[in-house]
């Protein structure tokens, strides 16, 4: 009896580890299959497309009747908003997690910091529309008469209030896991909270810091809804917030969502774009990693 149940164990457990096994494998298989697809149709798209041209050329217009591949267009929109989302999210993201980590209590941290991680609940849709219709507007009317209605400043600060939660709740953690010896070391010196907070907890959690910050710019990247309502679809190179840009997500829901044939050379520019954008994104996940791995404070 004993032998048997043994032997149905082992199975059971062999069973649970190949199930598990599988499920761990699954994500992997759909990267590559996901990678796979992005590269053999964007070589499908660069067998009629230069891609010098496609990454010098100032102009995008791939539908109109003399078409224009220029990716620098969009790349141009997409930073734009996402400088003006970090340069909204990160100042306000990182104070609120030096407040929840070092001057909130146990209860307000509790009820706090939850009611923060609602904003990442929200659904992108409504974001969008809320910077198209309230945020716009009221800009328009109180600091900038010459805003136009499709902006990339609108989007990029309601898309900075989407990304606070990301880089609040890491940072968060990050302070918060710096030991309490460092923090009642520096108060025996005579330090205030003020400075322990700022040139004690800050430089330690620094990896963790940035870390978000690098997570926040990847989230603001990849945004679709809230650019492609409010910045517009105006393939427009320029520096300038207050006009209509279109990013690299918004131009792929445009042809997606449009009467565009599969197949067609306008149709394949979706996959050149998207292409693009998981190299963008990788890379800045592989300076997030290195980053991390550089200067992060182990304590032991």
């Amino acid at each position: 009896m004993w032998r048997r149940d043994s032997r149905g164990r082992k199975l059971r457990q062999r069973i649970i580890k190949a199930l598990l096994m599988a499920c761990a494998y699954l994500s992997v298989l759909t990267t590559f299959g996901i990678v796979f697809v992005l590269i053999f149709e964007t070589i499908n798209f660069f067998r009629e497309v230069s891609i010098v041209e496609f990454l010098t050329s100032t102009r995008w217009s791939p539908a109109f009747t003399d078409p224009q591949f220029g990716i620098i267009v969009l790349i141009c929109g997409t930073f734009l908003t996402t400088f003006v989302a970090i340069a909204f999210a990160v100042p306000v993201g990182l104070l609120a997690a030096i407040f929840l980590s070092e001057y909130a209590s146990a209860r307000l941290r509790r009820w706090l910091k939850p009611a923060l991680e609602i904003l990442a609940g929200v659904p992108t849709v409504v974001y969008g529309y809320f910077a198209l219709t309230f945020v716009t507007p009221f800009l328009q009317a109180t600091i900038f008469p010459s805003l136009q209605i499709f902006n990339a400043l609108s989007a990029g600060l309601v898309m900075g209030v989407m990304i606070i939660p990301t880089v609040a709740s890491v940072s968060e953690d990050a302070i918060y896991a710096v030991p309490r010896a460092l923090r009642e070391g520096a108060y025996a010196l005579g330090a205030t909270r003020r400075e322990v907070a700022t040139r004690i907890v800050i430089p330690a959690a620094l990896s963790g810091i940035v870390a978000s910050v690098i997570l926040g710019i990847s989230r603001a990247v990849g945004e679709t809804m809230i650019v492609a309502i409010a910045a517009g679809n105006l393939a427009n190179l320029t520096l300038n917030p207050f006009k209509s840009v279109q990013t690299m997500t918004a131009f792929i829901v445009q042809v997606a969502s449009g009467d565009t044939a599969t197949g067609t050379l306008t149709f394949n520019t979706i996959f050149a774009v998207g292409m693009t954008l998981f190299v963008i994104t990788l890379i800045l996940n592989f300076i997030s990693y290195w980053f991390v791995r550089r200067y992060r404070e182990i304590y032991e």
